[in-house]
Formats: structure tokens, sequence, C-alpha cells
């Protein structure tokens, strides 16, 4: 969304129109910590083809757009998805679903062993919808409190089972914790891209990393087609990227969805056990040196020996204007292996941040499950972690780059074959990091603290899309 209180037309770099009331909403801009309360909705076209595209035209008249509220917030939003196998439930004619990209019609779960999804994290394991073709639509409801949440999945279950006789295949509750954390404990969401004629309060620490300490927002065709996106800038005959037929790809985007297992007992045990060995028993740092944030969001970067004595603000401009060459390039302040330096790098791979910038993605997501309680140390048997979502025009140069080459495999950093400490796989796998210092610390390989549990990637359509979808001239 735009802020409500600017009236001026958001606009790209080169003065292209940005289409905010065609764009899905939750895209461009988050809802808010408002909205805590949210269900995802898995929706099985068992009905046939004409009753899929008539629920989809139903569901395009509810659609948050990214065009300003007005009038104040509403009671809640509803955002759709489509996979592959979707648009084929729907009708859509085979050479329109060729124009997507590779990686959306191939799947998520063919894609496994190159996301490192495998062994306990294989989609063997996962919910069956995932992987047997049954998920088609996801239906995303985010709502202000859990009463008007409840209103809105009774109408939206109606509609898909009664109304047009569909099925759902998998719902998934999820609820913002105290102090937007997740599960772990750590505070989320800083690290947002800036974005052209969208975000560019954000440009200080969110852009693009340029000479003599300046920034500069990304092109918005990185996160939706039918716009300039970075290669457009150098290009002479000012091309888009590839992006799927009229009129899908127009405004709309890719989307990743992931349920993530956490096991919070074992992650409190580990590092509880390692911060005995380290500096004096220091457990919050530890805690921070892995992720490379304290607890409550400050960066490394900026507060390296101990958090700041006032509550950290994000969004404050410059709280996350910070790089990893100019006074730390060996790691000394923010580990080299930590999880905000391997998940976005900024200058931290050379060349002003030329190698890092094309990954950037748009982060949302939710935790799910009941909190571990406080200083427990064992599992209680309740199913708990993150849903990941994110949005990328380009999901094999976006989010795969960023978990294969980044989280998956630590050569680019020098780091070997080390995963990811936080979020790395198998057993085995080379889980393991060093903490730099003049004494450096050695976490010892680890079980993995987070197990892949399903997911898939999908198409976020324009609204004017979602209706052609739904009227079936695309079928």
């Amino acid at each position: 969304m735009t802020k409500t209180d600017d009236a001026r037309p958001a606009v790209t770099a080169d003065g292209t129109p940005i289409e905010l009331a065609d764009i899905q909403g939750d895209i461009l801009r988050a809802y808010g910590n408002a909205y805590d309360c949210t269900t995802y909705v898995w929706i099985g076209l068992t009905g046939g083809p004409q009753a899929g595209r008539d629920l989809v035209a139903r569901l395009a008249e509810e659609v948050t757009s990214a065009a300003p509220w007005g009038g104040g917030k509403p009671t809640h939003h509803v955002n759709v998805a489509v996979t592959a196998d979707g648009l084929r439930a729907l009708g859509v004619r085979p050479h329109v679903i060729d124009s997507f990209s590779h990686e959306f019609r191939q799947g998520m779960k063919d894609r496994a062993e190159r996301l490192g999804d495998v062994g306990r994290n294989d989609p063997e394991h996962w919910t069956t919808c995932f992987t047997d073709g049954s998920a088609h639509l996801l239906v995303t409801v985010n709502a202000l409190t859990p009463k008007r949440l409840d209103e809105a999945l009774a109408r939206l279950r109606s509609v898909i089972t009664e109304t047009h006789g569909h099925t759902i295949v998998d719902e998934q509750a999820a609820k913002m914790l105290p102090g937007s954390r997740e599960h772990f404990g750590y505070a989320d969401g800083f690290a947002q891209p800036a974005i052209e004629g969208v975000s560019e309060e954000k440009t200080r620490g969110g852009g693009v990393p340029q000479s003599s300490g300046r920034w500069r927002p990304l092109a918005l065709g990185e996160f939706i087609l039918g716009y300039p996106d970075e290669d457009t800038r150098d290009d002479r005959e000012r091309r888009l990227p590839s992006a799927p037929d009229a009129p899908l790809g127009r405004n709309g985007t890719y989307m990743v969805w992931r349920r993530l297992e956490q096991d919070v007992a074992r992650f409190r045990r580990t590092v509880s056990a390692a911060a005995e060995r380290y500096e004096c028993g220091d457990e919050a740092k530890l805690r921070a040196k892995i992720v490379g944030r304290w607890d409550d969001g400050a960066p490394l970067s900026h507060y390296p020996d101990a958090p700041p004595e006032d509550t950290f603000d994000g969004r404050i401009p410059g709280a996350n204007d910070f790089r990893f060459l100019d006074d730390d390039v060996l790691g000394a302040k923010c580990p080299i292996g930590a999880h905000v330096r391997r998940t976005n790098p900024r200058d931290a791979l050379g060349w002003d941040g030329a190698l890092s910038f094309r990954h950037r993605i748009i982060r949302r997501g939710m935790p799910y499950g009941p909190e571990l309680p406080k200083r427990a140390t064992q599992d209680d048997g309740q199913e708990r972690g993150l849903v990941f979502a994110c949005f990328n025009a380009s999901i094999s140069r976006q989010f795969e780059a960023i978990q294969v080459q980044w989280v998956t495999d630590g050569n680019v950093f020098g780091l070997g074959h080390d995963s990811d400490f936080l979020m790395g796989g198998e057993p085995g796998s080379g889980r393991s990091m060093v903490i730099q210092g003049e004494c450096p610390f050695y976490l010892a390989p680890q079980d993995p603290f987070v197990s892949t549990r399903g997911g898939a990637y999908l198409f976020v359509p324009g609204l004017d899309a979602l209706r052609a979808l739904g009227v079936g001239h695309v079928s």
C-alpha cells in the first residue's frame, strides 16, 4: 500500500505510472502488525474448470489491491495466488502456461533436491496436497482480530465448498507473536528492499549500495512484472523482463510459500550449552552473533558489543544503513556466517554490492503454532514454525539463488560447504559456524533447527488478470 497521507501518484524512475489499483495488496507494502491474525487456505479445484473460473471471479471481487485504503483500516484482507497445476485446472491454454517461468511450471516439489529439501526435508514428509498436485489456489486472509478472521473464513469456506463445489485441501492458521518475534525469539522483518516509487524511504540500507556511501532504490520490475527492472536500466532498447502472456503478466509477480517447522527446544539447548564456553556465558551476545542482530533487531554492525539502551526502531531512517566491507571485512562485528549476512550480503561479496543486489526478495510470512514456554528446553510435542512467503519477479534468480548459493552452501562467502547455522538442513551437511574475533569461537555441527514441511511456487495475478481468469479469457 502506498502511504495513505501521500496523494502524489506513484511512478517509477522513468516516470511510468505504477498501477496500484491493479496490483494485489501485501506485496509492495505489508499490511502491518495490526493484522496479526492470518490463515492460509489451500483450495483444490475439484468442481471442474468452469466452477473453478466462477470461484476465481467471485474471489476477485474481494481481493485487496495496493491502492490507498481511505476511510480507515478494513477489517480484513483477501489475496489470491495460483499454482501451475491451478492454471491447468482452470483450463488455461497450454501455450499460455508455457509462457510462465520454467521453475514455476516445474514446481517446488520437483526442485526439492536443488533447494536442499532432502532427507528429513524431502517432499515425502510434506503435507500431501503439496506433493500430489491438488493445491491449486492459495487464499490468504489477514484480519485485525480473531473474530473478524473467523467471520471472513466462514464466508470463504461456504463459497469454496457449498457454492462452487471445490475442496479445501489444507489450512494453516498463523498469528503474530508478542513483540513481532518469531519462535526462536528474534524480532524480524527489518531489511526489506527499497523500491523506486514505492518505499524509497528505505533506501539507506535497503537499496543498492553505491560508492561514497550512497544508496539507490531498486527498480520496481525486480518485484512486479510489466515494469522496468535492473536490466532495463542498461538496455538501450529498454526491454522489460520476461513475463507471462497478456493479460496475465501485467502487474503480477511470483510467490514462494514454505511451511518451516522450528525445533525451538533444540535451538535453546544448543545455544545455552555453547554459551557456557563463550565470553563468560554471554548467551544474548552469542544469539546475536548467530543471526547478526540482537533479539530486538538491532544490527551488530551498529551495536557490536551490546544492544542499544533504548528500544530499537527499524523504521527510523538509517537504522539499517550499514555495510560489511567498510570496517568489518573479517567479520569481527557481524560474523561472516551470520544469518543476515548470508541472506542479504549487501556489499560483502565485493564490487559495491553488484553481486548481490539482484537477488533481493520481498519477505512476508507469519509464525504458526503456540509459543514454547520461555525457559523450556524440551519439546512439548506442539507444531510450531514459520510460514515463509516472499515475492519476486524471478524465482530462480531471487529466491532460489538465496536458498541454494547463500543459505545451503557457504562457498561464495569463503565458508566452504558450511550451510547457514540457523536455517541449514540435514545432519552432517556442514552446519557449523565460526564466530570471528581476537579469539575465534567455533560452533560445532548440530542437527537442524528448521525442517521444511511443505511449500509451493505460485503466481499472484494483477486484478485485471484475475478477472480474466475468472471469465475464461485465457482458457
